[in-house]
């Protein structure tokens, strides 16, 4: 089990590979399709004229995550007289943001995209350019996963996104996952679904 303390540097991401199990401790928020589209359509594209709470936003997105890291999770929480905690946190389904991902990547020197399910070529393309890695969560653990999210430190738009997809800047105590996307361009959800179409292929009657 290798341990990372966030911020990461791109040399200990290269020195990654498919398979490695990680565990990660340090600041990090979660970020789900809402988060995605504000921060691709409204904070990167418009990062020419950014003013008032969405240049805040932009600089507070980019403290947390440049070396950081970005958990696809709208996470069940409580709020015990105004101070919130995580009550469960599995990961969601990640290859819906996958049209966003990339420009996340760069834009906020992102090093950590944690969810299920893998993602596509283009977040592939973006871990081996900018020095990132896909770290699959543990599905079906959501309890678990929120004992390593120790402490919330905030959140943002909880109102104009709800709470579920929310940011919730958390701090992470040995937050665990399996590396299954590299900086080497190797993935492993692209690997298994080739081998499983061979399989398939192979169990089919010949024409």
């Amino acid at each position: 089990m290798k341990k990372l303390n966030i911020p990461i540097s791109e040399e200990e991401i290269r020195d990654l590979r498919v398979g490695d199990a990680l565990q990660i401790s340090g600041i990090a928020t979660t970020g789900r399709d809402a988060a995605h589209k504000y921060m691709v359509e409204t904070l990167i594209k418009g990062a020419e004229s950014l003013s008032g709470e969405d240049q805040a936003m932009f600089d507070e997105l980019h403290s947390i995550l440049n070396g950081g890291a970005i958990y696809h999770c709208g996470p069940i929480v409580r709020n015990d007289k105004g101070t919130w905690s995580i009550v469960s946190s599995g990961p969601t389904t990640s290859i819906r943001d996958e049209i966003y991902q990339d420009k996340v990547i760069e834009a906020f020197k992102v090093r950590v995209v944690i969810g299920k399910g893998g993602m596509g070529p283009r977040t592939l393309a973006a871990c081996r350019k900018f020095g990132a890695v896909y770290l699959h969560g543990i599905g079906g653990a959501g309890v678990y996963n929120a004992t390593a999210m120790a402490e919330v430190l905030d959140v943002f738009k909880k109102e104009e996104f709800g709470l579920p997809e929310a940011f919730w800047k958390v701090r992470f105590k040995d937050f665990a996952g399996i590396v299954t996307m590299d900086s080497h361009g190797r993935s492993l959800h692209e690997e298994l679904g080739e081998a499983f179409d061979r399989q398939f292929k192979s169990l089919l009657p010949s024409a």
